[in-house]
């Protein structure tokens, strides 16, 4: 037997401004306690911020530490998952000469000590245009989403230490 719209009950005023909060209160819950996307996975070291790459990499550059002197960048490459190291992970890394242009002379591709560390030295990096000085830096390891960052040097200094951090793939989406 079907009731026509006459015989059906109605939902009083009351009763739909309850329904209505408690779905939006419901909705909100499940929203808050579903998956986190990669990034905002609660690690044991935060990821190394990503920045752009820039127009001007290029892949293929030599292995060497050094593309000068005056400027030693060095750290650690870990996992954000439990902060241990990262061992033969390739850094690759590019920047301007002393006289801001980028340059074949200023890339620079190394590899993560057993321990994860890493060092090169440089000439103090140089603005570009209307950017301040920066060390582009790209990373890549087995079982690790690859990463694209760039170092801020601060000025007059000679070192600056810079750990990069990388997302297991098993985090990411």
């Amino acid at each position: 037997m079907t009731l026509s719209w006459r015989q059906k009950p109605m939902i009083s005023f009351e009763q739909r401004f309850i329904k209505i909060p408690i779905l939006l209160l419901v909705s909100l819950v499940t929203l808050w306690l579903a998956p986190l996307s990669a990034a905002e996975q609660p690690f044991a070291c935060a990821p190394t911020l990503e920045d752009e790459m820039g127009p001007f990499y290029k892949p293929g550059a030599p292995y060497r530490h050094s593309v000068g002197t005056g400027y030693l960048l060095f750290g650690t490459v870990k996992s954000a998952e439990d902060c241990s190291p990262i061992p033969a992970a390739t850094v690759e890394l590019w920047m301007t000469g002393p006289e801001g242009r980028y340059g074949d002379e200023w890339w620079a591709t190394l590899f993560s000590a057993k321990n994860g560390t890493y060092y090169f030295t440089s000439h103090a990096a140089t603005e570009f245009g209307s950017r301040r000085p920066h060390i582009h830096i790209r990373v890549t390891a087995e079982g690790f989403k690859p990463m694209v960052t760039q170092h801020y040097p601060v000025k007059n200094a000679g070192e600056g230490q810079f750990d990069l951090v990388l997302i297991p793939l098993t985090v990411v989406e």
